[in-house]
């Protein structure tokens, strides 16, 4: 390897002839426009790649560093550039930069750290022209030494600029290398224009790069109260899993797909940087009032089921109603009416009847397949049977309990199911009384649709889907799809991709999901990737798409706009509960 003294500079020094007037205006209308352009850039990648770029252009500085001061007081690389070796890293280039932060005090005393020039501009607060690093005295330039070594390269003449916020505290470091001539690219030192000019350039960057840091900063902090929300949520139930989590992920997968469709019916639509943003914490929202749902409710694995399940209440009478069986049996041999014998056939014959009926009901209990009539018939017949308690004799089922085992489908009733749906109402009424800036004016719309159906049929307001935007009917995609496939719950295991499909498409022909949003799912292949990515191995199997294509909607009546409008004002009926309600009161037993 050849030594660092041995590399011959690319050009000798030499001292910076005056600038002109055509010079001087020229180098002003750049500060401006850069400082118009740091303004208004949003992305801090690119902010700092902007500052670091523009600086360049100011001194024709063939490279350069800009430092990230830590919250432990370390300068981290956040982008590094060498135009004439073609480095590039960092910033919006998407490259890591593999070296270590710089301290800006001694970890073991304490000391300011002086010995490297960005971290002694740093600390000091005020900025460094070195000529030639190699003639340098008091800084230590073996990393850069180093470097060139490797590279073939010379480092020699280094502007560090600290970049200070309106609080006066250094928050990055600014640092160029290499000012060459524009007539003849030698290298030449940085003369005192340039650094004054670079230096107000700093100035106007610093207080950008710290507005953009607070507003990094503030948008970490809401996105992780979010996270903490949903993930409270989630963890509320065992059964929910990570369903705050994984709606977001396919939510955006669809966006993504729907943003780069080139034909069809969403050619054209097309999401910029702000409304992706505010999809995202829709998305992660879109659930956050289960926190208000009592999770007796939201847990219900059985019909019965409340605190705990009442089935062991039910099988404690049979179990009386057993024992009262035997009494009565022992009674009438000792009475001389019947044989032991003849007794006990007899006894055999009623228990075996009751065994039947509790198993009857504790099947029924379970609400794993659909309730016929009949069985609700069977089970009103064994209800009406009475037993003692405490000497009063009772129906052997309650009007509630009979009430929770008669549910056709599924473990809740009718009023639990508004509890479980008056989620929607409360993540609506707590997302509405937040007061998100102009950007994220949507959260509430883009959340709080997703239960809502193409024929208005949905809740909690009915509103008409169509009348929806693309965002809040893709919501729904996501959140039906999520849930059909979840392994996690307490009612189901999580369906075959093929099945879950195949529902999705009945609720296509029923308009309970935007139909060209299905389809747009299905061709474009967002269900297969999110299943690659979440779903057991098992559990993805074939899809016939050709068939869900094929599926005609339903027709359906639209009523005029002046009831699209009200719907879209106001809930249905019966979500219109009290706000310091959590929903109309759970069934609390016989």
């Amino acid at each position: 390897m050849t030594d660092a003294a041995d590399v011959p500079t690319r050009a000798p020094m030499r001292s910076v002839p005056p600038e002109t007037l055509e010079e001087r205006l020229a180098r002003l209308e750049l500060v401006h426009r850069v400082g118009n352009a740091l303004a208004t850039e949003k992305n801090r990648d690119r902010l700092v790649e902007m500052i670091l770029v523009e600086a360049q252009r100011l001194c024709n500085a063939d490279g350069g560093t800009l430092y990230l001061r830590t919250d432990d007081d370390r300068l981290r690389f956040a982008i590094l550039r060498t135009d004439s070796l073609g480095v590039a890293l960092g910033g919006s280039t998407g490259k890591p930069i593999e070296l270590p932060s710089i301290p800006m005090f001694d970890p073991v005393t304490g000391e300011p750290n002086r010995r490297n020039v960005a971290s002694a501009a740093a600390v000091l607060g005020r900025s460094f022209n070195v000529p030639d690093a190699y003639q340098a005295v008091g800084f230590d330039f073996s990393g850069t030494k180093q470097f060139d070594s490797r590279n073939g390269y010379r480092s020699v003449s280094f502007l560090t600029i600290p970049m200070v916020n309106t609080e006066d505290r250094v928050i990055a470091v600014l640092q160029l290398l290499n000012a060459r001539d524009a007539e003849t690219s030698e290298i030449v030192e940085f003369s005192f224009e340039k650094q004054r000019t670079v230096e107000a350039l700093a100035a106007q960057a610093g207080i950008a790069l710290d507005n953009q840091l607070l507003l990094d900063g503030q948008r970490e902090l809401l996105e992780s109260f979010i996270r903490m929300i949903a993930a409270a949520i989630d963890a509320k139930s065992p059964y929910t899993g990570g369903h705050c989590e994984r709606v977001p992920a396919l939510a955006e997968l669809l966006v993504d797909s729907l943003c780069a469709a080139e034909s069809g019916p969403f050619a054209e639509f097309r999401l910029g940087e702000d409304e992706r943003y505010e999809l995202t914490i829709a998305a992660w929202l879109h659930d956050c009032g289960k926190v208000t749902t009592p999770v007796h409710v939201m847990d219900k694995a059985t019909k019965l089921e409340t605190i705990s399940d009442r089935i062991e209440v039910v099988r404690a009478r049979f179990e009386s109603l057993d024992r009262d069986a035997r009494v009565r049996s022992l009674e009438r041999v000792l009475a001389g009416e019947l044989t032991r014998e003849a007794a006990d056939a007899e006894y055999a014959r009623e228990v075996a009847g009751l065994r039947d009926d509790l198993a009857f009901v504790e099947r029924a209990n379970v609400g794993a397949e659909f309730l016929p009539p009949e069985a609700k018939a069977r089970l009103a017949e064994i209800g009406r049977r009475r037993w003692v308690e405490g000497g009063v004799e009772r129906e052997l089922l309650g009007s509630v309990e009979l009430e929770n085992l008669m549910v056709s489908r599924g473990t809740l009733t009718e009023a639990e199911r508004i509890v479980i749906n008056g989620h929607m109402v409360h993540t609506l009424r707590m997302l509405e009384a937040l007061p998100f800036p102009r950007t994220l004016k949507r959260v509430p719309e883009y959340a709080a649709g997703h239960h809502e159906r193409m024929d208005g049929t949905g809740y909690p307001r009915g509103v008409f889907a169509g009348d929806m935007s693309v965002p809040a009917r893709a919501m729904a995609i996501a959140d039906v799809f999520e849930a059909l496939t979840a392994g996690d719950r307490p009612y189901k295991t999580g369906k075959k991709l093929s099945e879950a499909m195949r529902i999705m498409g009945f609720m296509k022909r029923d308009n309970h999901l935007d139909p060209d949003l299905f389809d747009h799912f299905v061709q474009s292949g967002v269900y297969r990737r999110y299943a690659e990515r979440y779903l057991a191995a098992e559990l993805i199997d074939e899809v016939d798409e050709a068939a869900l294509l094929a599926i005609t909607p339903r027709a359906f009546e639209v009523p005029p706009v002046e009831e699209r409008e009200r719907r879209r004002r106001e809930l249905l009926p019966e979500y219109r509960f009290p706000v310091r309600d959590s929903g109309p009161p759970p069934a609390r037993g016989a």
